[in-house]
């Protein structure tokens, strides 16, 4: 018997959500999705529909896009049938035989700007446009055995990248200069490019969680938190270290013994069947009988896969319990205004007795 392929099967389990919810046609416009269940990873991250949507009704499935990409999507996505929608979006969904019967067609509602939406209503008269009565991205949490080798050859590439980077990173470089070293360093190693804005922040800049690199040059003295990930084939990765230039001041031996602490109690409760607030409990629990708990503000980690930031998140709001096979990571930090900061992030697979550290380079926790 031929087997399945990955994307047959994922398609067998919308249609059975489908079913269940009475939904009788779906539109998938998120690239996250369009890629998740076709297979088509060209122009993979880009939020234009005209790079390919989906059509999936209870018997077919088609792949809308322009001359630009159709011989790839042929290629890429062999399930679907792939329309070249010279005449619009719209145009072409309203030619389609399999929709004239269809009274509703469901579509992503974080995915469909007003002015897409305003233009399929005028095409489609006869079609009423709801949104999803269920969600496209819950499968996504749990990763199969190769989208795990995925991440896995992201984040040794990431890493590979920031221990290049650690050997060179010196007083006077600037903050952008690194970061184009890392991203050019993810390219030469066979990266997709970046997962996500490349972070690098020095001295006071670091007590910023998201802080853009620009001219600032590093000094002496100073803690510089690194924050970057490589895509490969559409899969993310995600690390933050934070490096010393220098011999450490006491203060900074602190919060950086703290925070790497919380993170090691944090990995360690990770398993099945616990929420993402129980995990985040521990961290930031930590961080606080240590005195920090008011300089540790955002969710302990996140979700990673096809997107950077992804279900399940660890998080005081998350309730939900874990399952094996999802991928986390785990950042505490803490960050004090105008001085610096520091924070640890590590992917963690869950597994179905506990977790696995993804992670393989130790190097970088020498402080």
């Amino acid at each position: 018997m031929k087997q399945m392929s990955v994307e047959a099967e994922r398609l067998k389990i919308l249609r059975t959500q489908m079913k269940e919810h009475g939904a009788e046609a779906v539109l998938i416009t998120s690239p996250a999705n369009r890629r998740y269940y076709s297979g088509f990873e060209a122009m993979d991250m880009m939020l234009n529909e005209s790079s390919g949507v989906l059509m999936i009704t209870r018997r077919g499935q088609w792949l809308l896009t322009d001359s630009r990409y159709t011989e790839i999507a042929q290629a890429e996505a062999p399930l679907f049938k792939v329309v070249d929608y010279r005449r619009g979006l719209g145009a072409e969904l309203a030619s389609m035989a399999a929709l004239k019967k269809v009274p509703e067609i469901c579509f992503e509602p974080d995915f469909m700007s007003v002015g897409v939406y305003s233009k399929l209503s005028e095409a489609l008269p006869e079609h009423k446009l709801e949104p999803l009565p269920f969600s496209l991205d819950a499968p996504r949490s749990v990763k199969s055995a190769q989208e795990i080798k995925l991440v896995e050859k992201a984040l040794a590439i990431t890493e590979a990248a920031v221990s290049a980077l650690f050997k060179i990173m010196e007083p006077g470089m600037t903050e952008g200069q690194a970061a184009l070293f890392l991203e050019t360093e993810f390219r030469r190693l066979g990266a997709d490019g970046p997962s996500f804005d490349t972070i690098v922040a020095s001295g006071p800049n670091a007590s910023l969680p998201h802080a853009v690199p620009g001219g600032k040059k590093m000094k002496s003295g100073e803690l510089v938190v690194v924050d970057c990930g490589a895509r490969y084939r559409g899969y993310c990765a995600d690390i933050t270290r934070t490096k010393m230039l220098g011999r450490p001041k006491p203060w900074q031996r602190e919060i950086y013994r703290i925070v790497r602490e919380a993170q090691l109690m944090a990995i360690e409760a990770i398993k099945p069947g616990v929420t993402g607030a129980d995990v985040d409990k521990v961290a930031r629990g930590h961080i606080k009988n240590c005195g920090y708990g008011d300089y540790f503000g955002h969710g302990l980690g996140h979700g990673v896969g096809l997107l950077i930031h992804e279900a399940p998140s660890l998080s005081p709001r998350n309730l939900r319990p874990l399952q094996a096979g999802e991928i986390v990571t785990v950042e505490p930090g803490i960050y004090l205004p105008g001085k610096g900061g520091v924070r640890l992030e590590e992917l963690v697979l869950v597994t179905p007795k506990g977790h696995r550290l993804l992670n393989k380079n130790k190097e970088f926790y020498d402080f």
